[in-house]
């Protein structure tokens, strides 16, 4: 195996939907890929009639759709049919209280099945369901009810009591709040959503939306400034279906684990819509990440199709790849990850731990569903984030005078990763924030506010966030690759890169490093670490200093928070931090 690209053997993708990029490219039509769902009968497109109604009647009620597994090993099996039934229970109660289309319904749970219900009776309702992250606080609650305007709150007891109940009454629109796990006295102004459950029919007509009508509401992380809710239409469950075949390669047969949390838009989009939408069996874990159990549950639910996040690939690679060797993972034909850049090592990690790598991809909430990856029937090079999905037209920009932008064409060349509009996940709107959504829209490219480059051969490569490149000695660097190099040293679990002002340089680079088990910090292991930056990446790009961390700021969803690795190295106020790990504050 070569450092700068694993190479695929016909016998390694055997079956997959995706075979011959450029040609699969050359021919795609997004009419095409509409093709393969049923829309509404008599007209229309409604998600989660693409999810539950059409498998049904097709035949495939019995097949298993959900594996629910609670933190006590417990299970809870749904096959499609009885999905369906609960789906149309909830819609019915949302129904019955005159929560109608375009109502936007709220959820705030764990991975429990009561979420996945609500999010596709909700949608079958054709109401409009945003989801928010079960470890936030009272105030980012607040602030992205406030900017939805919910009709409705699904949440357990203990949250309401604990985020929502010092509040409520601010918000005039919340009329309904649905408890799970209630106790034996209901609170005032609530409702016993299982109770109301088994009162509700389990057949319901699903309400006829357009393909253009809003479905999903999805909040940015809110790193910098004020959350910002991402608009999709029903009109996305295209590219979530046929994205889901093409980049994680879905068969009918498959069993599949995302790992990641519905209250973010992996969670739902890849997490609900897309293995429902193509049929497939899919696992959920209630439990926090535990190595030891992530490989029993890999094992024994014999997952086919696994997608995680960096984070959690980082947390295995600490505790070492001889655990995993204890596991049979024999029928893992498919590893993917999203949430921020993989790490080259990570990649390479991935090979001698599960004889096969992770599949980095890229892709943001306000696309809605996965632009680039590494397809499983092509070589990876570790790294990369891969190629465009087909479909996607995808390029290097520059700005120029004017507030225009043009393509770069030269291999190699740093510019702004950018998206030709037009694919059916992309974002209609910022929510109530026309003037913010239209700066995102220059000289007929979508601008992502990634900074990338693209090689010879097409694969594209991630260099950091525009605001987080630092200007060092009129070098432009990413903290990505700084990072990725200290990661190669045996002590070393995490790297966070940041520039500090330096009045000869502009900037220098410095870094913080949380160190593996089994190592400890010492003036000797930084002096180490500095070196061997140094010979990895040329004096001009190394870092200066390095700072040892316990562990570094990162959102909730797994992404490395260099802005505030900045703002608390500078004494800067340190902004929205809501989407902060708690223990990280």
């Amino acid at each position: 195996m070569e450092w700068d690209r694993i190479r695929k053997r016909p016998e390694d993708y055997v079956g997959a939907n995706l075979l011959g990029y450029d040609e699969c490219a050359k021919t795609f039509s997004w009419t095409q890929a509409r093709g393969l769902l049923d829309g509404l009968p008599g007209g229309g497109l409604n998600i989660a009639h693409e999810a539950i109604d059409r498998h049904l009647k097709a035949g495939r009620g019995n097949k298993l759709a959900l594996r629910w597994i609670a933190r006590d090993d417990s299970k809870r099996d749904f096959t499609y049919a009885a999905l369906g039934a609960a789906v149309n229970r909830f819609a019915n109660v949302l129904a019955q209280r005159g929560i109608r289309k375009g109502d936007r319904v709220f959820s705030l749970l764990g991975r429990v099945p009561e979420l996945y219900i609500a999010a596709l009776g909700t949608l079958k309702n054709g109401s409009v369901f945003s989801p928010l992250f079960s470890a936030f606080g009272p105030e980012p609650i607040k602030a992205r009810m406030m900017i939805g305007d919910a009709r409705a709150l699904i949440t357990t007891e203990a949250f309401y009591r604990r985020k929502i109940e010092p509040w409520r009454k601010e918000l005039a629109s919340l009329k309904h709040v649905f408890l799970t796990e209630c106790s034996s006295s209901l609170l005032p102004d609530t409702i016993d959503l299982a109770a109301a459950l088994a009162q509700a029919p389990d057949l319901f007509e699903t309400v006829r939306t357009a393909p253009e009508d809003m479905a999903l509401l999805h909040f940015t992380s809110g790193t910098t400034g004020k959350p910002k809710g991402a608009v999709h239409v029903h009109e996305a469950v295209v590219a979530h279906n046929i994205t889901g075949k093409l980049a994680l390669d879905f068969h009918p047969d498959d069993i599949f684990w995302c790992t990641a949390d519905p209250g973010w838009i992996t969670g739902t989009s890849y997490g609900i819509i897309s293995p429902l939408t193509n049929g497939v069996t899919m696992i959920i874990d209630q439990a926090e990440f535990d190595a030891e159990r992530w490989y029993r549950i890999l094992q024994d639910q014999k997952v086919t199709v696994w997608y995680t996040a960096p984070t959690a690939i980082r947390m295995l690679m600490k505790v070492g790849a001889d655990i995993a060797k204890r596991f049979d993972l024999s029928k893992l034909r498919l590893m993917s990850s999203v949430g921020e850049p993989l790490n080259p090592e990570a990649v390479v990690w991935s090979v001698e731990a599960f004889g096969k790598p992770f599949h980095d991809n890229w892709w943001q909430t306000e696309t809605g569903g996965i632009m680039i990856t590494n397809f499983l029937s092509m070589d990876v090079k570790p790294g990369s984030m891969g190629r465009p999905l087909p479909g996607i037209a995808a390029g290097i920009v520059e700005h120029i005078e004017g507030g225009d932008v043009r393509e770069i064409t030269k291999p190699m060349a740093m510019g702004e990763l950018a998206l030709r509009p037009g694919w059916p996940s992309m974002m209609r709107a910022y929510l109530n924030e026309e003037q913010r959504y239209r700066k995102c829209f220059v000289s007929g490219w979508y601008l992502t506010g990634d900074l990338a480059m693209r090689d010879s051969e097409g694969y594209y490569w991630f260099v950091g966030r525009s605001d987080d490149v630092i200007k060092s000695a009129g070098h432009l660097i990413g903290p990505f690759e700084v990072e990725s190099a200290l990661m190669e040293h045996k002590a070393v679990a995490e790297a966070g890169v940041i520039g500090i002002p330096e009045p000869t340089a502009g900037e220098v680079v410095k870094a913080y490093v949380a160190l593996k088990d089994g190592f400890e910090p010492s003036e000797a292991l930084r002096k180490e670490l500095l070196g061997h930056a140094r010979q990895r990446l040329g004096p001009a790009v190394a870092p200066k200093d390095i700072a040892f961390r316990q562990n570094l700021p990162k959102t909730r969803s797994g992404k490395i928070m260099r802005r505030l690795l900045k703002a608390r190295e500078l004494g800067l106020p340190e902004g929205d931090i809501s989407t902060l790990e708690s223990e990280e504050r």
